[in-house]
């Protein structure tokens, strides 16, 4: 297993990341489309996920609606998993369990109320990586960096990075932390795959400049560019894509590019960006 350096810190985390937005199910809605894995398959693909050296864990409170963080924390201890030997990750913007005008958000008043619900969710006494599930209007940047640089000072909390936002926005923060001595955001997740090359245009380059960690969601575009699908409209039933068309792709590039075998496609992700980790969905 290779290993990377996570953004501009000192902290070294697998290639591979195994994502959990597949653990648990019944909660209705799209999660029942993306997966419905119970506790004893999560703890078997976890567990096949650790042997081979993989440390880098990541989940979410609205995976599921928390029930994912929930089997994600459970397996690690059913598997006996030293806690020091995994950096989990999860995020926080959406709605999880009570619904309310403030249950979501990147305002202090969620941030604090959804890291103490994730860290007993999961069971730990920390997060090593907690991220903005997406970018939200609503609240100053300034808010959101201050809420989460207490939780680093605290202990909750060991490393911040976001999800889904602009380059523009990245750099904004990026600012703020750095004229007022705070947390920095040291990763981005988004997505991108070999026929969803948009982050090379402003992301990549800024990340570059700044050292600032890549993960990547969906790098098969949630099953299109793994075989199951053919351009004169074959497709593998089951698939998750049958019910949940998601990501939106360019399905005549998505095609061409699906002509490539899936090693291929791996490295060229690596050699386009060598700093990224590579979610497992």
């Amino acid at each position: 297993m290779r290993y990377k350096k996570f953004g501009n810190t000192g902290l070294f985390v697998s290639e591979l990341c195994l994502d959990t937005m597949t653990f648990g199910s019944g909660t209705g809605g799209i999660w029942d489309n993306i997966g419905q894995l119970q506790q004893a398959e999560a703890d078997t693909l976890i567990g096949r996920s650790l042997d081979p050296g993989i440390n880098f864990i990541d989940t979410a409170d609205v995976y599921t609606d928390g029930a994912s963080e929930i089997i994600t924390g459970q397996g690690l201890k059913n598997l006996k998993v030293p806690r020091e030997n995994v950096v989990v990750a999860t995020k926080i913007l959406g709605e999880t369990g009570t619904k309310g005008a403030n249950s979501r958000g990147a305002s202090r008043y969620h941030i604090i109320d959804g890291v103490k619900a994730s860290l007993k969710r999961l069971q730990l006494d920390h997060i090593d990586l907690y991220q903005i599930h997406g970018f939200d209007p609503a609240t100053p940047i300034e808010e959101t960096l201050r809420a989460l640089d207490n939780l680093v000072q605290h202990g909750h909390v060991r490393y911040i990075g976001v999800s889904n936002w602009a380059a523009w926005q990245i750099m904004k923060a990026l600012g703020i932390s750095e004229r007022l001595g705070l947390a920095r955001f040291e990763s981005l997740l988004a997505y991108y795959t070999i026929a969803g090359r948009d982050l090379e245009r402003e992301i990549v380059p800024l990340l570059q400049s700044e050292n600032v960690g890549l993960m990547v969601w969906s790098p098969l575009a949630s099953g299109l560019l793994s075989g199951k699908f053919t351009r004169d409209g074959g497709k593998e039933e089951g698939s998750r894509r049958t019910k949940f068309d998601f990501p939106p792709v360019n399905v005549d590039r998505a095609y061409d590019c699906d002509a490539w075998p899936r090693a291929k496609a791996y490295r060229w992700r690596r050699s386009r960006w060598p700093g990224c980790c590579i979610r497992s969905r």
